[in-house]
């Protein structure tokens, strides 16, 4: 199918990796429905990634990455997406993270560089743990209960983190946690390596759609990590100094996910539009009938629409960082229209299929699943639309 979006902004780059990506979707698919219906983690999917090199895609090019700007991650994760929602979303869950990194350089700079050559040169996964039982989302405020204090050469950890997706594949965790001793309110953010001792996953993850995202429980038992791996400390009071950043490629960026599932279950419903002949149509698919054709076609407008926001306030962001800090209102918006029109379009896609979209034989209510898990990310569709008009409104 031709996609404007993406052909006037093609590079040869951007052409390597997206048919990289398309391959590797191809595989990703094969194996999805095995993995979903026994919510196993699917391991080969990441060994996969890291022969690919894709482990290295927004690592800067100075530290022997591959430099990928936001909406070209943006791309790249969709495509990953049409094969394996879930995978797609823990490899993103890397991505937004080494992604904001680069472009806010938040961490001392030393630091930064010795990460990024392990994960070049190591393969290394990471996810920021930040949500907690009585906290929840940190986007809400709030202070986690994960405490820190010091020890000789360095600190103890202890805590319980959730909705640690990816936990088994990991190499690295950012850990927010209370400094003990500090100031009262003070958080640091503490770079953890998951063979530390005390590091446990709890296997708690037993949900209806991103099954085999292996989210699971995550705790600290006194975790001994040294004073280099503190790797932010923010006083009471005081900004953080890569949430902006941090925000912005996390919204993005899984916007990408949701609505490359929402693109595979459009492909599953124009295919069987295009093979599914019954007796009454005399030979005829039904993709001939206008009201396939009406749902087909409002289909293809929820995903135009989300995508022409996305892509649009994406190349901004990359193009003009001077518009940053007043573009994160419509960042917000743009993961709820994103993650809201994949699950419009889905939910199309299995009225074009009709009864057979409830069958586990075809991908589609997989997708179905999948897809939801994306209104529950931050921001929240209140949260979005109240930024929106604090926006407006100059408050």
């Amino acid at each position: 199918m031709i996609d404007p979006l993406i052909l006037t902004r093609m590079t040869p780059r951007l052409e390597r990796w997206l048919q990289q990506a398309d391959e590797l979707a191809a595989r990703f698919a094969e194996r999805a429905p095995e993995h979903d219906r026994e919510a196993s983690f699917p391991f080969e999917n990441f060994a996969d990634l890291r022969e690919a090199g894709f482990h290295r895609l927004v690592v800067p090019e100075e530290y022997g990455g591959w430099g990928a700007t936001m909406p070209e991650a943006i791309m790249v994760v969709e495509r990953l997406a049409r094969g394996d929602g879930a995978t797609a979303l823990v490899f993103d869950m890397h991505v937004q993270v080494i992604g904001s990194l680069s472009e806010s350089r938040p961490w001392p700079e030393e630091k930064f560089a010795a990460f990024c050559r392990q994960v070049v040169e190591g393969g290394g996964l990471i996810n920021s743990c930040a949500t907690e039982p009585e906290l929840g989302s940190p986007s809400r405020g709030g202070l986690p209960a994960t405490r820190a204090q010091r020890v000789n050469g360095g600190w103890e950890i202890d805590g319980r983190k959730t909705f640690s997706s990816g936990s088994v594949v990991l190499t690295h965790v950012l850990v927010p946690a209370v400094l003990d001793g500090e100031a009262e309110g003070s958080v640091g953010v503490f770079l953890v390596a998951m063979d530390r001792p005390g590091v446990r996953i709890e296997e708690t993850w037993d949900v209806m759609g991103m099954r085999t995202t292996a989210s699971h429980d995550l705790y600290l038992e006194g975790v001994r990590v040294s004073a280099d791996d503190l790797v932010l400390h923010r006083d009471p009071g005081a900004p953080d100094p890569g949430r902006t950043s941090g925000g912005a490629w996390f919204g993005m960026t899984v916007s990408g996910v949701y609505l490359g599932v929402a693109e595979a279950a459009r492909d599953a419903a124009i295919k069987f539009a295009q093979e599914r002949k019954p007796t009454a149509l005399k030979g005829e698919a039904i993709a001939t009938l206008e009201p396939i054709q009406r749902l087909i076609g409002s289909l293809e407008a929820e995903l135009l629409t989300a995508r022409s926001l996305l892509y649009t306030i994406a190349e901004t962001w990359t193009n003009c960082p001077e518009q940053r800090p007043a573009l994160m209102a419509n960042i917000g918006l743009c993961k709820v229209i994103a993650t809201t029109h994949a699950v419009k379009a889905t939910d199309l896609a299995m009225r074009v299929v009709g009864g057979q979209s409830m069958s586990r034989a075809l991908p589609l209510e997989r997708f179905f699943r999948d897809v939801r898990a994306g209104l529950f990310h931050p921001p929240t569709e209140d949260v979005a639309h109240a930024g929106i008009g604090k926006k407006l409104l100059g408050v």
